[in-house]
Order: structure tokens, then sequence, then C-alpha cells
């Protein structure tokens, strides 16, 4: 009984990843980690050679390791097909960052979507030489982060340094005042 009930959620599965692909959806769902960015960066490649139409992509993740997150922030770039991000839920940390890969016009979110950006935090261990070297690159990428957010939502750079010194929340209203969201939609028709 267990081993069907296995086979039909595998068939489930297997069926709305085809659906989400034949509809050019891709969906970023909970921690970002090396695998999730391998399957985000595959199912990217995959739709952007399959058509140049416009790929959605459904954001709703509290965030995690940064580096995974540049990968699919820099593979967004790199395709041919344009990519329409939707933030849902929360969108925090390295989500952001895979937020901010496509232009203004094409970063929305849904009306109850919070977005939290702040500076990267790290598990420093080791050796004294080793802390010191962790903390450095620790701070050049909070230093990157931080001209990523200035950059791409037109906020003075020293402002958004005190911004990310702690956990800053906000509202999808605060979010497009702010610069990280054009409009709130609460249709797909309003997806341009």
């Amino acid at each position: 009984m267990e081993e069907k009930v296995e086979t039909n959620a595998s068939q489930r599965d297997a069926f709305l990843e085809e659906k989400a692909f034949k509809s050019r959806t891709v969906l970023l769902f909970g921690q970002i980690n090396d695998t999730v960015a391998r399957d985000t960066v595959r199912q990217l490649i995959a739709l952007s050679g399959e058509s140049k139409a416009p790929i959605n992509f459904l954001v709703c993740s509290p965030g995690g390791h940064v580096e995974s997150g540049d990968v699919i922030h820099d593979v967004i770039r790199f395709i041919d097909a344009p990519v329409n991000m939707i933030g849902s839920g929360w969108v925090g940390s390295a989500a952001v960052n895979v937020f901010l890969s496509v232009p203004k016009e094409r970063r929305f979110c849904l009306q109850n979507t919070r977005f939290l950006i702040h500076q990267p935090s790290g598990g420093v261990g080791g050796q004294a030489s080793d802390i010191a070297i962790q903390a450095r690159e620790i701070i050049r990428v909070r230093e990157r982060i931080g001209a990523l957010i200035a950059k791409e939502t037109g906020q003075d750079p020293k402002k958004v340094m005190v911004d990310i010194d702690r956990d800053f929340w906000m509202s999808a209203p605060e979010a497009i005042e702010y610069g990280l969201v054009s409009k709130s939609i609460v249709s797909a028709k309003e997806v341009s």
C-alpha cells in the first residue's frame, strides 16, 4: 500500500512539473542551497532553450546560501528569455538577490508578500587566522549585497548599508516605495 502511495505521489509530481514547464513557470520555494540552485538553473536553461518567450519565476523563500542565490541570479541574467519575477509569501536574504536579477519593470509581488533585507551571516570557526579570513569575506559579501540593492532600487548606498545592518522588513507597499518591486499584483493577467 505504501509503495502505491509513493508511486501516485511521484506521478502527481511529474504531472505538475510538466504543467509548470508548459506554462513557462519556475518555482523557487524554501531554503536556497546548491541542490535548489542546480534544479532551478536547469529549468531556466531548458525553458530558455525551448523558447524566447517570457518565463514567470515565482519565489517564496527565506533565502539561504548566498553563492547558491548568486548562481540563480547570474543565470537569469545569462539566458536569452526574459524573466518576470513574482514574489509571494516572503522574499528574504539571498532570495532578494535572486529577485533583483531582473529589471525593475519585471519585478512584481502578490499583495501579502513581505521582503527582508539584511547583511550576510555565517558560522565562523577554526583558528584565529581562518576566522579573520572568513570575517573579511563576510564584509566583502555585505558590501556587494549592499551595492546590488542600491543599484537595483535607486536607494543611496549609504542608506542601504544602514538598512541591512539589521533585519529590515518591508510589506509589499513599502517594497514598492523602496524600489525593490515595480508593482503589487493580484492576477497573472497583470504581469506584462
